[in-house]
């Protein structure tokens, strides 16, 4: 759980990450492959495949980015030689009751029992290494504060000083109480009280929030977590608990010291992964197959109004950044202001052509290169205009939560009828809900069943114009 808290979302550390984990069950395999050569043995296909599972299943490197960053390499190199041992048993037991191995003569499998700890011990150091310097050297700092000031949050504090490594940099503290009454050591710092919090956290660009409040005081906890939800920071609590409204709750330990995620993004480590693979293979894939049609409606735009054939606008990504997704200009005009007019059923901004491509979504269809350069996802929250943004946020609880992920070019709000113009508030507080609950319960099949259902509202829609 502590990778989240680590570092910043990252398809390319993930990845290696997710190679580093396979990479001494490889190293077994070619060791085994090489043993074979060497004494000159036939290779048997059924035994073979015996000890390729027993090496995925039971040789791995620790996969957590924060070991790569916190822990010595002999704790890496331990574990490795620990679960080497646990294959050599297993190959054992495996051996006396199913003699499936006797295709290998014994000295081919000792001398690869042997041998193999040494090739691994020298590929886990080299790699945990070249993982660390990495690591270290792959993103910046990120800054930290506690509300509230106790033995915990200060033994927390005190360990993410003395572990420069993990790259957070702790800000200071935030309490009701004097710095006397707190008995505050002078390495640490009030910066001032709890009502404070969110007006720092969005002026000074604070990326983890720890809130260690007592127990005692939920309620406080719970207006502390209302006021914050104008900012995208990950926000965890010290101690656990599961008493509130949470996003991706998951507990777990920073160096010893336990705490709860409480709105976190759903795509940390092999979920980001996969989730990240599934994009650029579907939208690639959909692109090859549509470009006929990307072709015909660029030339169709560009004859039937004055005007770019893309139009692009500024939205809200990933953690609240600023980014320019793309879409086939469907009306007259290309606002990108402060002030921007959602399209209306009957609409004298939109173009003949325009109408037609808005009722059948291929409007969006260059969004797809968006997902292609990481700015988007397949699916995901729609995002809204800045200036819709700067006017919901201020109106509706926790709006700003749902830009923890990647937008998307269609999400759970949208095949559940949340789609046009958004009359009254209530319209787009059930978007921000059904956005939640995407986030709350996301998995890769509900992923496939939006898609899906996506393809069928495109033919059934009558709220797209």
């Amino acid at each position: 759980m502590a990778q989240p808290v680590l570092v910043k979302q990252s398809f390319l550390i993930a990845l290696l990450t997710g190679a580093q984990a396979v990479m001494p069950a490889l190293i077994a395999v070619l060791c085994l492959i090489a043993t074979v050569a060497l004494y000159g043995t036939p290779f048997n296909a059924s035994a073979t495949v015996v000890l390729v599972v027993l090496c995925l299943v039971l040789i791995r490197a620790p996969g957590d980015v924060s070991t790569q960053l916190t822990s010595e390499r002999t704790v890496a190199m331990a574990v490795v030689l620990f679960h080497w041992l646990l294959l050599s048993i297993a190959l054992l037991a495996i051996d006396v009751l199913t003699s499936s191995l006797d295709a290998y003569p014994r000295r081919v499998l000792l001398t690869w029992v042997i041998a193999t700890p040494a090739a691994l011990v020298l590929s886990t150091f080299g790699m945990h290494e070249v993982m660390r310097r990495f690591l270290m050297s792959a993103f910046d700092n990120r800054k930290a504060i506690f509300a509230g000031y106790n033995n915990s949050s200060q033994d927390l504090a005190n360990r993410l000083k003395d572990n420069p490594g993990m790259r957070i940099e702790v800000a200071g503290f935030f309490d009701d109480r004097s710095v006397d009454r707190l008995a505050m050591k002078s390495d640490n710092r009030l910066i001032g009280n709890l009502s404070d919090v969110a007006k720092f956290v969005n002026e000074q660009g604070v990326d983890i929030i720890f809130i260690a409040l007592p127990i005692r005081h939920i309620q406080r906890v719970m207006n502390l977590l209302d006021d914050l939800r104008d900012t995208t920071a990950s926000i965890y609590y010290v101690p656990d608990i599961f008493v509130f409204d949470l996003i991706q709750a998951r507990s777990g330990e920073v160096q010893g010291i336990p705490v709860v995620a409480m709105c976190e993004t759903p795509f940390y480590g092999y979920r980001g992964v996969t989730k990240r693979l599934t994009d650029i293979g579907l939208s690639a894939g959909i692109l090859l197959m549509t470009l006929p049609i990307f072709l015909a409606v660029g030339v169709l735009v560009k004859l039937t109004s004055p005007g770019p054939i893309i139009f692009k606008q500024r939205r809200y990504g990933l953690d609240g950044r600023e980014i320019a997704i793309y879409k086939f200009r469907s009306m007259r005009v290309t606002e990108d202001g402060e002030k921007i007019q959602q399209a209306k059923k009957v609409d004298s901004r939109i173009t003949p052509i325009g109408r037609f491509l808005r009722r059948s979504s291929l409007d969006e269809l260059p969004q797809l290169i968006n997902v292609l350069q990481g700015r988007m996802s397949l699916v995901g929250p729609r995002p809204h205009a800045i200036a819709h943004n700067e006017e919901y946020r201020k109106l509706i609880k926790g709006y700003m939560v749902r830009h923890k992920v990647l937008p998307g070019i269609t999400g759970l709000a949208q095949v559940n009828g949340c789609r046009g113009e958004t009359e009254k508030l209530e319209d787009m507080e059930a978007r921000v809900n059904y956005d939640l609950d995407y986030l709350r319960f996301w998995t890769p099949m509900l992923d496939i069943k939006i898609l899906l259902l996506t393809v069928v509202k495109v033919f059934r829609d009558d709220k797209a114009y």
